[in-house]
């Protein structure tokens, strides 16, 4: 794929960029290892003032960044500056608490002295998708970087202006030159880049066989990995659910980003009693979103970001269809305008075996499962290869136990929408990833847990 900035609204290619060479990427390898070896001795509290600093940057430069994401992959302009917003929600909270969950642990020990030390690896190379072009990057620099790491980005070709960015904001707040860099390279360079002997580990947000094919060529050269990868989270609404919030959080799980993320709400598992309501209503709210120019305030729906992305899309609802899901609304792309869009679509009457029940549809597409209880609704849920979110709405305590409890996923929200936040770690088991971001325990995935012993 070529590294350039395609509007997804217009089909309009405004900007290409050439890759980088080898000799320019060796250049870069080479900067980001001398600058860590300087980085790492700089004080806590240092770090600290520049993450704060980035922070305040993207704060008062929100609309302009907004509109860049929205520019390279057409998510709605109020939602990519809230993207922007949280971004410096991120920088803000490590520059806070990072100092915190560094420190020094002391054990009692047969030793005059013990304690565990956490102690930066080196260079982290972060490789990562194009649906929350600066989200998904700063919740990784953030941490990364308040623990002495320093970073290499390999972006998605096709949100190059956002990767440039975000190297100018960590430029401009005052870390260091080599600090964190953006490498505009293809997918091909990236195997040779982790088996550089300089780079300590790698992170990676994406599909799953990206995140298999990074995650082998680490392993061989014994390396830490992170992965977030797909998802296809499962809604439960059960009988006491307050029906008219579950059918409002449905629309907004499953069409953030225009259906386009991993921890949008992609399977509505509703019991057999409520189900006809909650369809219903669910089809009279989709009736109502407005799909038009992301770059509008009061568009809902904007175009998916490639037309690979759309083609993809419309071909699994078509199987699907074929196969004998039955549509309830949408069910096809617009094909008398420019710009890669969708309509929201419901599927339901989804048979066993039809491509609907297993595989993640990456647009606004929902998937409507009928269950006649408790026990089926967990069957149904667990029943997939991913186990990133699980949303379930019920006000009966027995039922939010079980949930919470034989839930397979990272994440379980009892009447909420799963999202990601800062405070609490985020990530997926099965085939949706291992390795936890945010929280403490994100900022602990990419240094030395260092056990010291002094008799």
């Amino acid at each position: 794929m070529a590294i350039a900035t395609v509007n997804p609204f217009t089909g309009e290619t405004v900007k290409t960029f050439q890759a980088l060479s080898d000799i320019e990427i060796e250049q870069k390898l080479s900067l980001a290892q001398a600058q860590f070896l300087k980085y790492r001795t700089i004080s806590l509290s240092q770090r600290s003032q520049w993450l704060s600093e980035a922070a305040t940057i993207l704060e008062q430069e929100r609309d302009r960044f907004g509109k860049l994401l929205t520019l390279e992959m057409g998510k709605p302009l109020k939602a990519a500056i809230a993207e922007v917003e949280k971004c410096a929600l991120v920088c803000r909270f490590y520059a806070e608490h990072a100092a915190q969950y560094l420190a020094d642990v002391s054990v009692q020990t047969d030793a005059t002295t013990s304690l565990i030390k956490y102690q930066p690896l080196g260079i982290v190379l972060a490789v990562m998708p194009w649906n929350f072009p600066f989200w998904q990057v700063f919740r990784f620099a953030a941490p990364a970087l308040m623990a002495g790491n320093v970073g290499l980005l390999k972006h998605a070709s096709n949100v190059p202006q956002s990767a440039l960015a975000i190297e100018e904001i960590f430029t401009r707040a005052g870390f260091p030159e080599g600090a964190f860099q953006t490498l505009l390279v293809g997918a091909d360079k990236v195997a040779a880049i982790v088996e550089d002997d300089r780079v300590k580990a790698a992170t990676l947000t994406g599909s799953e066989p990206a995140g298999a094919s990074l995650a082998a060529t680490a392993g061989k050269q014994i390396k830490k990995v992170v992965l977030e990868l797909g998802g296809s989270d499962p809604f439960i609404v059960m009988p006491s659910a307050d029906l008219d919030q579950a059918v409002q959080t449905a629309v907004t799980a499953r069409m953030i980003n225009n259906g386009q993320s991993c921890i949008a709400a992609k399977r509505f598992i509703v019991a057999e009693e409520i189900a006809d309501q909650f369809i219903d209503r669910l089809v009279e709210q989709y009736k109502q979103l407005k799909i038009g120019d992301p770059m509008s305030m009061d568009t809902d729906i904007g175009p998916l970001a490639t037309p690979g992305i759309l083609q993809d899309l419309d071909q699994q609802v078509e199987i699907s269809v074929q196969q004998g899901a039955k549509v309830l609304i949408g069910g096809h792309a617009l094909r008398d305008r420019p710009g890669n869009f969708y309509l929201p679509t419901i599927l339901s009457e989804i048979p066993k075996g039809c491509l609907a029940e297993h595989d993640e549809f990456f647009g606004p597409v929902a998937l409507v499962f009928r269950v006649p209880d408790l026990e089926s609704a967990i069957a149904r849920a667990n029943d997939s290869p991913f186990g990133l979110g699980a949303s379930a709405w019920t006000q009966d305590q027995t039922e939010q136990d079980r949930f919470i409890s034989e839930l397979e996923a990272g994440a379980v929200f009892i009447n909420g929408m799963v999202k990601s936040d800062v405070r609490m770690p985020f990530g997926g088991i099965k085939r949706s990833g291992f390795g936890r971001e945010l929280g403490r325990e994100g900022i602990l995935e990419f240094v030395n847990v260092k056990s010291v012993w002094v008799k």
